[in-house]
């Protein structure tokens, strides 16, 4: 009996005459269910069918439709591996149960898509201005909100907590309101944390996002496929690459072609090097932020060299828009791999030297031990994945249980920790650097040949040498531009191992040269979540080494 087979008999002795539809558009897993029982349903699959990650929830708006919107829930099992797409139509004036009592991780999740689309959760504790200011008219991803239509905000709000929204200091308290950043170093420039102080414990705390929204998947739905490829770039911005790849894979499913195995190889080796160069970013800004200074400076110089090797690959280094739909931008200039190798070999003295500098270190021990500390249960419950979850001792990663690319027939370790702590991250991440080094040497070290893009007259541009020689390789290039690459009709969910976890598209498409829905599910998004949770009854100092080991990046948490 196959998967869906077995879920819907199952459903059908749960929910006996139940109107449930099932599909597997694209390879995919998908229910459809009403709106009413869509929260009995994802209960039911949480308890008996394991499935104990909640992904993400987003909508989808069909302005035509009498149920204008799809809302999708997108479900995993880190027992079977299992993924699961719910969907249920909602009508404009129209309400959903919170999925909340199910997980928290949904909080997040719903109040992003309230903020979004305008779509209501009974049951919600805190359906407040998101991703957008408190001061914004409309819901922007609703088909009829025009995406040039700006709108300024002229204020800021006061501090304020999800229990007391119009929180007022007490005179006669002894507790002390305080804002961490946005406008300070710490807080890395865009991060506005809001804690009530007693004495040097943190009482209570929330945080407010949404100083670095762009609204990149509205972005998204006015550009061809190809042209959001710079967009990608300014997600996770510190690891860029591995955006590029993401975003390319999930079209490239949906469009149901492969690339050729020498992009393959490409794309391996700068997912790699943009891991390790996050974790740089990570660690270091960790311990700037805890005063270690040396280790900065010293992971930093390793940055920059794999930003030379960027930069020779294809002229740009941080925001670098690297791969194409159907393969690379261009093949790797001569020599590259093999500078590729001397990285490596350089990398491998610096981690060392950096575990020499801070794993044993007195005062980082006493900064990071102990700090921030999560179960492996509490961390699938908001939804953590990446080094944060394997941290807590779960050994999860899509390049071991859903590889691609050839991930599979590579030797590499997934390194966990035990007790998800400040420190245990730290040394998951120093060990994943070693990882991704030993994976870039097995492929470097064997660049298969061939070319680096599909010849696929409908999807790759073709050389220039055919645009300028001859008609055909004109009229190619000329229908390419002009009515863009057109997958079929239809939705796909795909997913990578980025440096934060696992980095997902959902990409819905309606045969046209524009995506008509792009939903980034971005790592630290979720795991940002418990936040607020996780340095109540804290130090105040614990907050800023908490934040740091997240490793949370503005662009991708707010997009």
């Amino acid at each position: 009996m196959n998967f869906l087979e077995d879920l819907k008999k199952d459903l059908n002795e749960k929910f006996p005459q139940n109107t449930f539809q099932y599909s597997t558009p694209f390879g995919c897993h998908l229910l459809e269910v009403p709106k009413d029982q869509v929260v009995e349903v994802l209960s039911h699959l949480k308890q008996t069918r394991r499935f104990d990650f909640l992904m993400h929830i987003t909508a989808v708006d069909y302005p035509k439709r009498d149920k204008r919107f799809d809302v999708v829930y997108e479900l995993f099992s880190s027992k079977s591996y299992q993924r699961l797409r719910i969907k249920t139509k909602v009508g404009e004036d129209e309400s959903l149960p919170s999925a909340i009592p199910v997980w928290r991780s949904a909080n997040w999740f719903e109040r992003e898509v309230w903020d979004m689309f305008g779509i209501v959760f009974e049951g919600h504790p805190n359906l407040r201005r998101f991703l957008v200011h408190h001061e914004f008219k409309g819901f922007p991803l609703r088909k009829d909100y025009d995406a040039n239509k700006q709108q300024h905000c002229h204020s800021a709000l006061p501090i304020h907590f999800e229990d007391e929204f119009n929180y007022v200091p007490k005179p006669d308290s002894d507790l002390v309101p305080l804002n961490i950043g946005p406008s300070h170093p710490a807080t890395h420039g865009t991060l506005r944390i809001m804690a009530e102080l007693d004495g040097e414990k943190v009482r209570r705390a929330n945080v407010e996002l949404g100083y670095l929204h762009r609204c990149f998947e509205k972005m998204a739905e006015t550009h061809p496929y190809n042209q959001v490829i710079p967009y990608t770039d300014r997600l996770n911005y510190c690891s860029a690459p591995m955006n590029n790849v993401g975003y390319c894979k999930t079209v490239e499913k949906l469009l149901g072609v492969e690339i050729p195995p020498r992009a393959q190889a490409m794309r391996i080796i700068l997912c790699e090097l943009s891991r390790i160069i996050d974790h740089i970013v990570c660690i270091g800004a960790n311990a700037v932020d805890l005063g270690a200074l040396t280790g900065f400076f010293h992971l930093f110089t390793y940055r920059e060299k794999v930003y030379s090797l960027f930069e020779k690959l294809c002229g740009a280094r941080l925001t670098v828009s690297l791969t194409r739909v159907g393969g690379m931008a261009q093949d790797a200039p001569e020599g590259w791999f093999k500078d590729v190798l001397k990285f490596c070999d350089e990398m491998s003295v610096g981690v060392d030297e950096l575990d020499r500098l801070l794993t044993g270190n007195k005062i980082w021990r006493q900064r990071t031990q102990g700090v921030g500390a999560i179960s492996v249960e509490e961390a699938i419950m908001w939804g953590y994945t990446g080094p944060c979850l394997r941290a807590t001792g779960l050994g999860l990663d899509l390049r071991k249980v859903a590889p691609y690319y050839g991930y599979e027939a590579l030797d590499f370790d997934i390194p966990v920790g035990t007790s998800g702590d400040v420190f245990d991250r730290y040394l998951v991440r120093v060990e994943e650097m070693r990882q991704s080094i030993k994976i870039i040497r097995q492929v470097a070290e064997n660049i298969p040949g061939g070319d680096y893009t599909i010849r696929d007259k409908r999807i790759v541009l073709p050389e220039k040498k055919d645009v300028y020689g001859n008609i055909e390789g004109l009229m190619n290039h000329f229908m390419l531009i002009v009515k863009g690459l057109q997958p079929p009709e239809g939705e796909i969910y795909d997913v990578t191992e980025a440096a934060n976890g696992e980095l997902g598209f959902y990409l819905v498409s309606d045969g046209t040269g524009t995506p008509y829905r792009l939903k980034v599910r971005p790592p630290c998004f979720a795991i940002y979540q418990s936040f607020s949770d996780q340095i109540t009854g804290g130090l105040v100092a614990d907050v800023i080494a908490i934040l740091g080991s997240m490793n949370l990046i503005a662009g991708e948490l707010d997009r």
